[in-house]
């Protein structure tokens, strides 16, 4: 199963509508993805229609050992798609982990527990911040998939987000690569937007995906439904985009892994 979290500690930069977009795309072209939801805010969990009483096992009780992987996966309404819920008990999950033994590699002994062949990619939505949390989710997975946002701020959230993937690295995965920057919430009339744009790329080359995601209401209006903007809309410019994107990404895996 290949496991890619998607990470930015700046909020509001489109991490979970990519994370569920994504994995709905991906889904879309036959691949069985598995989607865990990091989020204290459970939003992932929410704009896939999987309401609060439905999360009786969450990614809580996986990440403090109160049951397996299998008793907290849910099946979602998008075919092939499988959802592991977040609640608000993961906000205090930080701190009851610091008694745990080898508590930043929690998330990814449960990942290895999965059935050989069930999933063939795994993608891990993050909180918004370098805690524990996003900490676990690099430990478990092999890549790095960057939400950013076209404006200036976001530009110094990611050398610091970078900096953390060395420290993880050299630390506790080394194996950890950076699978590409996605620009989101990209606006032509915006002429900041270009300039921010062209800087990324003049900055980190190949690794920002060529896709960009513009700004949409479809993909805003999407998650009061439950459902993703795929499904809410599949003809509106957000959902072609992440279609674009989830190709993309599937031409940028090992190709053995695609195979596999």
């Amino acid at each position: 199963m290949i496991r890619i979290a998607i990470a930015n500690q700046k909020g509001g930069v489109g991490k979970t509508t990519t994370a569920i977009n994504l994995a709905t795309g991906l889904a879309a072209t036959g691949l069985r993805v598995l989607l865990v939801d990091l989020d204290p805010q459970g939003n992932a969990s929410t704009g896939l229609g999987v309401g609060h009483a439905d999360r009786a096992q969450s990614s809580y009780d996986l990440l403090v050992g109160n049951c397996a992987l299998d008793d907290t996966v849910i099946a979602t309404r998008v075919p092939k798609l499988d959802l592991v819920p977040a609640t608000q008990d993961l906000s205090g999950c930080e701190i009851e982990l610091i008694d745990y033994e080898q508590r930043t590699h929690r998330l990814e002994r449960v990942l290895a527990e999965a059935q050989p062949g069930r999933w063939d990619i795994c993608l891990i939505d993050c909180p918004p911040s370098l805690g524990l949390l996003t900490i676990n989710a690099m430990v478990g997975a092999q890549y790095l998939l960057v939400p950013l946002q076209c404006e200036f701020f976001a530009l110094e959230g990611l050398s610091q987000l970078l900096q953390t993937v060395e420290r993880i690295r050299g630390r506790f995965n080394p194996g950890l690569s950076i699978m590409g920057v996605a620009l989101t919430m990209y606006d032509r009339r915006n002429r900041l937007t270009d300039q921010v744009a062209d800087d990324v790329r003049a900055c980190l080359g190949d690794l920002v995906f060529s896709t960009v995601i513009p700004r949409n209401v479809r993909l805003s209006e999407a998650p009061s439904h439950g459902v993703p903007a795929l499904i809410y809309d599949f003809r509106c410019s957000g959902s072609e985009a992440y279609m674009r994107l989830a190709r993309e990404l599937i031409a940028r895996l090992p190709r053995q892994e695609v195979a596999a």
